[in-house]
């Protein structure tokens, strides 16, 4: 009767008194005196939840990700100073020239249930990887569906060893190896057991997520002892709970969060979203097809001025795809910023040097006045507006040096379609980067991401090499080499990186760097 009472009640009710119902009633997963002390326990808010199930192998929620981060641990993990370093992994090595990575497992390392982690437990987990990321029946392929490009086989050969085979015999494969190992006997589990600082004491989707400290974590002990998630079903909720001290933190990628400037009473935490903003040219129009056109558009935009206005200074800004402030970030003299003149002066080069009476510039080809006219498609599924805005105002930039750009706005489906066709000038477009510091996919001839048609032997040459590149040496090289054609050849506009926001009330991470899925890394404070 109680139960049903509680789910006849409206969603703000329900969840307060879930929160009492738990505290009272779910003694001893945790403590009444543990949630009353601050320093031993938060209270985290974010939109989230929907989801029916925990397993980290096809969790679709990305806020989710980082709550399941600090349940589930890969072989590798990613440091502040974005190098790879073992986590249930000892240490590995490498052979056949890259082509075979054998793993040494840490010993005594437990899953949450107690039983102990196996190589045969990591040989099933990228299995059931593979099976997501290539089988046909399959509707939602995870989070980790690049791993089949990186993976040839996997073999347990022995109880803590794991060999694996790979066609990507380069420095770039460890990064790919952050994936989380499940026990094999729980590969589909709705809530797997992991082997991270804190276990799942309690989950009802939609309302909230209780973690506990793992007594028996392998990294020491957690100085905070729980960690309570709610869930909200929009941000204009989410950020109510936090105004009235519902929750301790909220973890969100809304913009209003720009509203929270770091004080006295609330510290604003940002961290960066593998969310990367382009402005894509269709290399193959003919407007576009000399190299000067599609520079002179990228020195006519503040892109600056984008951050401040659309995006409320929530990016990262990326001039070469890269992230900056990383050691893969290089090998380009300058900093990119808006030039006026010299935007003018490319397009005059370029024969683009007599505007007409609405001050567009033409030029005749093939005997016919040709318009320097560009349709320029955008989507803006976030529902912030964002993007739109930033078109427009990109627009309004292009026509001050004579280019008119005609903004049409498409839901996602649409515009995909038109990208995938080459049906489109200018595009604003946003892609989710992998863990692994390789954008090939954008930049190699015919790849999957390369919807600007853009084809360079060259860039092709780099990419090969990078990916045969087993030093951290050598693949910096190769990456500097990579950026440096990229502001050479400028295929497209890289804008920057989305950020999100943790807004919170007390510091709670020594991390340096916040970034996605890892948003709460440090969180655990051991001592």
């Amino acid at each position: 009767m109680l139960m049903r009472f509680i789910m006849n009640m409206t969603s703000a009710i329900k969840r307060s008194f879930i929160l009492l119902f738990v505290l009272m009633f779910l003694l001893p997963v945790f403590s009444v005196r543990a949630m009353m002390d601050r320093d031993s326990s938060l209270t985290f808010g974010m939109v989230a939840g929907s989801s029916e199930h925990t397993n980290p192998l096809i969790s679709a929620e990305r806020d989710m990700q980082a709550l399941g981060s600090l349940v589930y641990e890969g072989l590798v993990f990613i440091n502040d100073d974005y190098a790879p370093q073992p986590q249930l992994a000892q240490r590995w090595e490498t052979s056949g020239e890259g082509t075979t990575w054998t793993f040494y497992l840490k010993e005594g390392i437990t899953f949450h249930d107690g039983s102990p982690v196996l190589a045969s437990d990591v040989e099933a987990t990228i299995k059931e990887i593979l099976r997501l990321a290539t089988e046909d029946n399959v509707s939602y392929r995870g989070p980790y569906t690049s791993l089949k490009y990186f993976i040839n086989s996997v073999k347990a050969t022995a109880e803590n060893t794991v060999e694996i085979k790979t066609n990507r015999k380069n420095y770039g494969f460890l990064f790919a190896m952050t994936f989380p190992i499940l026990p094999a006997s729980s590969l589909q589990a709705y809530n797997p057991p992991g082997t991270g600082p804190y276990v799942m004491a309690n989950y009802v989707p939609g309302d909230y997520m209780m973690l506990t400290a793992n007594p028996n974590w392998w990294g020491g002990t957690s100085s905070l002892q729980e960690i309570m998630t709610i869930f909200h079903a929009t941000g204009r909720e989410l950020v109510s709970s936090y105004e009235y001290n519902r929750v301790d933190a909220i973890i969100t990628r809304a913009l209003n969060a720009a509203q929270y400037r770091s004080g006295v009473n609330t510290l604003n935490i940002s961290y960066r979203t593998r969310q990367l903003e382009t402005l894509l040219f269709n290399n193959q129009s003919y407007e576009l097809q000399e190299v000067k056109v599609r520079k002179a558009i990228r020195f006519a935009i503040n892109i600056e001025g984008l951050v401040n206005s659309s995006y409320l200074g929530m990016v990262t800004r990326s001039d070469t795809l890269m992230p900056q402030g990383t050691w893969m970030q290089g090998g380009v003299s300058s900093v990119l910023r808006q030039d006026i003149q010299r935007a003018k002066s490319l397009l005059a080069q370029a024969g683009w040097d007599n505007p007409n009476e609405e001050g567009i510039l033409t030029q005749v080809i093939g005997g016919q006045l040709k318009k320097l006219s560009l349709r320029f498609i955008v989507y803006d599924e976030s529902g912030d507006g964002a993007r739109l805005s930033t078109a427009q105002q990109i627009s309004g930039m292009l026509q001050n040096v004579g280019i008119e750009a005609r903004v049409i706005n498409l839901p996602f489906s649409d515009a995909q379609a038109r990208l995938k066709a080459g049906n489109y000038d200018l595009a604003l477009a946003a892609f989710s980067m992998d863990a692994v510091p390789d954008p090939g996919f954008l930049l190699i001839s015919g790849n999957t991401g390369n919807y600007m048609r853009y084809a360079s032997g060259i860039m092709d040459k780099l990419f090969t090499q990078l990916r045969s590149a087993l030093t951290r040496e050598a693949y910096t090289q190769k990456l500097y080499e990579i950026q440096a054609r990229f502001v050479e050849d400028c295929p497209f506009v890289s804008l920057y990186y989305r950020n999100g926001a943790i807004i919170t009330r007390q510091m709670f991470s020594s991390a340096r760097d916040l970034r996605e899925p890892d948003i709460l890394r440090g969180i655990e404070g051991t001592r």
